[in-house]
């Protein structure tokens, strides 16, 4: 499983010469992004650097669970009242309702939130530094740390799984 690493530059040259160091040690091409201050991104960093995941499929699955939840709970309840005449089938297709409704809806506003290493290293981001994400087996990651500090990245607390694309 790949782990991803976050490391601080001062400006968008010496963030590819840490992205270069990275690669001459065996980081794939696909696993390097860049994350910085919105204006420095559109002026200076080339599309296919730019690291622009979003909370919003983490989101529709946690709107699936809890509105499927929803409309299989309020099924049951229209099952467990006679004068409304909902059978077995109407309790699934409420549950099927819910479901889609608490997706849609957790996918629009998850798409607004931040990934997690743009929400931990807002103020650095904000501040003007480049941001560059690292994603890759962690034997990859230990060989290439070196090269990317001695390139003048500095290394940020993260250390996590990565997330999948």
């Amino acid at each position: 499983m790949k782990t991803r690493r976050v490391y601080s530059t001062h400006d968008v040259e010496a963030a590819q010469h840490a992205l270069q160091a990275a690669r001459q040690h065996g980081v794939e091409n696909d696993d390097l992004s860049l994350v910085a201050r919105g204006d420095i991104e559109l002026q200076q960093i080339p599309d296919d650097r730019k690291e622009a995941r979003t909370d919003m499929l983490p989101a529709v699955a946690r709107g699936a669970l809890g509105g499927g939840a929803a409309g299989l709970l309020a099924g049951l309840v229209a099952i467990a009242v006679p004068p409304l005449g909902i059978t077995l089938a109407g309790a699934g297709a409420l549950t099927a309702a819910g479901a889609l409704v608490g997706s849609w809806s957790s996918a629009l506003m998850g798409s607004t939130v931040p990934d997690p290493v743009r929400r931990t290293f807002e103020e650095q981001i904000e501040s003007g530094r480049i941001l560059l994400v690292v994603d890759a087996e962690p034997e990859v990651l230990d060989r290439a740390e070196t090269a990317i500090t001695a390139a003048g990245a500095t290394p940020l607390p993260y250390d996590a799984p990565s997330l999948p694309a």
